[in-house]
């Protein structure tokens, strides 16, 4: 299942379902993209969803992928203008396609997520960048382990990033945002996650990060009633407990570190393991709902210049999901996706207030913003975590003049054309988190 798109800059627009494992399905799932992609530019939608099993054509019909292609998608990144060559990877269930997209204004790429035996289950479209703009790459770390996290279903693949030396070191964990996101929080050509990991490590703090559980098993995931614990809180507990085993690692000095929906349910993940030396929190959300999702929606159109007529294509559908989830009981939830998930996720986030729950921790934290990031805004979100913090001596507040949601370079008027620009996480950030994981030491 894609989940919401609101606070990860992804544009999740189709969900995936159940794989089965064969031999090398890499050449079937180029056709099926491939496939795709041409009915999709002679806008025949029937054909573009031939292949899709059974479960993806009753998530994405034809007449809804029509919609996708000719209002929702030109109403965030303009008309479709060509695209590049596609690439395949082999996946533990399946094949992955992956398509870059040039759109007028702003590239994207098509993902094509196949069963073995050729049949599609998942089709996404998300931030991308030109296929010559690839980012210069950083030095590989030496001390990068595998390290698999437990969940219900499966292991988790990780890596453990230590840093030169014996240790015991500081040790923080990485949790990501929204959607399905590997470790490293790929999003275009950028890993803010990664740059965090190798930041740190030549600061003396080792870091754990892992693909989440939507990433590595959204095809058993989908159409099923899953909840924000079982997306994020649940596996980052766990992650915490294995993290505070590991050698090299100083148990009394674990930090949890969560970026947008990972940092909006950080103060969550710390009072369910008292453990936890110090909460950091990046780009944090005080809600998430459908209004939320409404307005940076509508912020996108004006970027976009969309007509009114494609404003109001792209909101009537998060209008109704959030009507309907606003009548909706949560002991009994309606059954169904409301815009690209089920009512038990929207209802599970409905009485979670993050600022409530960090009130009550006793650990530090660190808090820190963008000033150009328009899905967690400075005048937003942030102004609401200074009102609740700005006087307790525990609380560290911080703002980044020019930086986005990934605390990258943004532009003059932010959008999601800043995600598919080659970049690194600023380096002022990750001295500032260093310094202050080095200031408070120890839990208390």
């Amino acid at each position: 299942m894609i989940l919401p798109a609101a606070i990860l800059p992804a544009l999740a627009i189709a969900v995936a379902t159940r794989a089965i494992a064969a031999p090398d399905p890499s050449s079937l799932c180029r056709e099926r993209s491939d496939a795709i992609l041409a009915a999709l530019t002679n806008h025949d939608y029937t054909a573009a969803t031939s292949h899709f099993d059974a479960r993806m054509r009753a998530a994405l019909d034809a007449a809804r992928l029509q919609q996708v292609w000719t209002r929702v998608l030109p109403a965030q990144a303009g008309a479709y203008k060509d695209h590049a060559a596609t690439t395949v990877a082999l996946q533990p269930t399946g094949a992955l396609a992956r398509t870059p997209m040039q759109f007028a204004n702003a590239w994207l790429e098509m993902r094509v997520s196949c069963a073995a035996d050729g049949n599609v289950d998942g089709l996404f479209f998300a931030p991308g960048a030109a296929p010559a703009a690839a980012p210069v790459a950083s030095p590989p770390s030496a001390h990068d382990m595998p390290l698999d996290v437990p969940s219900p279903l499966g292991a988790l693949p990780g890596t453990l990033t230590l840093p030169d030396g014996n240790g015991p070191f500081p040790a923080v964990l990485l949790v990501a945002g929204s959607g399905p996101n590997d470790r490293d929080e790929s999003i275009g050509p950028n890993k803010p996650f990664l740059d965090i990991a190798r930041g740190l490590a030549q600061q003396g703090i080792a870091t754990f990060r892992y693909d989440k559980r939507t990433h590595v098993y959204g095809a058993k995931l989908a159409g099923t009633p899953i909840t924000i614990d079982e997306e994020v809180t649940d596996d980052a507990v766990a992650a915490l407990k294995l993290l505070a085993t590991q050698p090299g690692v100083d148990a009394r000095r674990v930090f949890v570190l969560g970026h947008s929906l990972g940092a909006m349910l950080a103060p969550r993940i710390a009072d369910r393991d008292a453990q936890v030396a110090g909460v950091i929190l990046l780009a944090a959300p005080t809600r998430l709902d459908l209004d939320t999702i409404l307005r940076q929606t509508r912020y996108l159109a004006g970027v976009q210049h969309a007509t009114p007529r494609q404003v109001e294509d792209a909101v009537a559908p998060i209008i109704a999901a959030r009507d309907a989830i606003a009548r909706a009981d949560p002991a009994h939830p309606p059954a169904g996706e409301f815009f690209h998930a089920p009512a038990s996720y929207w209802l599970s986030l409905r009485d979670y207030h993050p600022v409530a729950v960090a009130k009550r921790l006793r650990q530090p934290m660190l808090i820190l913003q963008g000033e150009r990031d328009y899905q967690v805004t400075l005048d937003g979100e942030f102004s609401q975590w200074q009102a609740a913090f700005s006087h307790d001596h525990r609380v560290t507040l911080r703002a980044y003049p020019r930086l986005s949601h990934l605390f990258m370079p943004a532009g003059n008027r932010p959008s999601p054309a800043d995600y598919t620009k080659p970049g690194h996480v600023d380096a002022r950030v990750i001295a500032d988190i260093a310094q202050w994981i080095k200031t408070h030491g120890h839990a208390n």
